[in-house]
């Protein structure tokens, strides 16, 4: 009896050695497939943060699209002013003014002339504050050794990457004022970021922002930062047509730094 059953019992275990092979031959495409996809999805990945180098999170920035309509300005704080105190002594410098055009765009829209005009929108906003201010030359004489409580230099980016959005500020990268200086940089960055809504471009911050000349000719105690408003390409509706933003933007930066930010 034994013996006629054994035939079946050897069949049944063929049968199951046969459909062991296939799972793992299934499972071992199904890891193959799953290399794969992996693969693929950080490939995909890199290119994108390689492509987003020079673009805003989800691809678009507030002011690169038709019709571009800033946010509403905060209200303006009502906190008295300071008496019986001299006032604050803040420099501008415009970025290449009387030195030379700067960036150009095919058009012929120089970064001079968008540096001047926001520079003294800025300087008008921080006088009706009550604040001493000038506008400075790329190269002025009085840069050497100039003493204030900030100096801040307006640039502008230029037309060369079309799609490209944002501002950057910096300051020198061997300070002899760094806890101040961060602290001006930190709040021209979230001031003008508000006030603007443009993205903060942290990664393309350059060597030049960071080595800028003024800031070698500059006292060391003054407190200085550079800032590049924005792209000429991508973000010129913002540049040109609301230059009253830019200014206030940075003029709030500026008075957060002195005074605290503005509620």
């Amino acid at each position: 009896m034994s013996n006629r059953k054994r035939p079946e019992r050897e069949k049944d275990t063929l049968l199951r050695t046969s459909a062991l092979e296939k799972a793992q031959r299934g499972l071992l495409a199904l890891l193959v497939f799953i290399g794969a996809a992996i693969l693929f999805l950080t490939g995909r990945a890199v290119l994108s943060s390689r492509d987003n180098l020079f673009s805003t999170p989800g691809g678009t920035s507030p002011a690169n699209v038709a019709g571009y309509a800033p946010p509403a300005p905060t209200a303006r704080s009502t906190r008295p002013p300071i008496t019986g105190l001299p006032p604050r002594r803040v420099g501008i410098v415009a970025g290449h003014w009387q030195y030379d055009s700067g960036a150009v765009c095919p058009d012929g829209l120089t970064e001079v002339e968008i540096n001047l005009d926001v520079a003294r929108r800025v300087a008008a906003f921080l006088i009706q504050a009550g604040y001493n201010v000038e506008v400075l030359t790329e190269f002025s004489p009085k840069l050497e050794g100039y003493q204030a409580d900030a100096l801040v230099s307006i640039h502008a980016d230029s037309c060369n990457i079309p799609e490209a959005s944002g501002f950057k500020v910096a300051r020198v990268l061997q300070s002899a004022v760094p806890t101040e200086e961060d602290h001006l940089v930190e709040c021209l960055r979230k001031e003008y970021e508000r006030t603007t809504g443009l993205y903060f471009h942290k990664n393309s911050i350059t060597y030049d922002m960071q080595e800028y000349h003024a800031f070698y000719e500059i006292a060391p105690e003054t407190p200085g930062a550079i800032i590049e408003v924005g792209f000429m390409g991508a973000d010129r509706a913002l540049l040109t047509k609301h230059p009253d933003l830019v200014a206030e933007g940075i003029a709030r930066g500026i008075i957060c730094f002195l005074e605290g930010p503005l509620e």
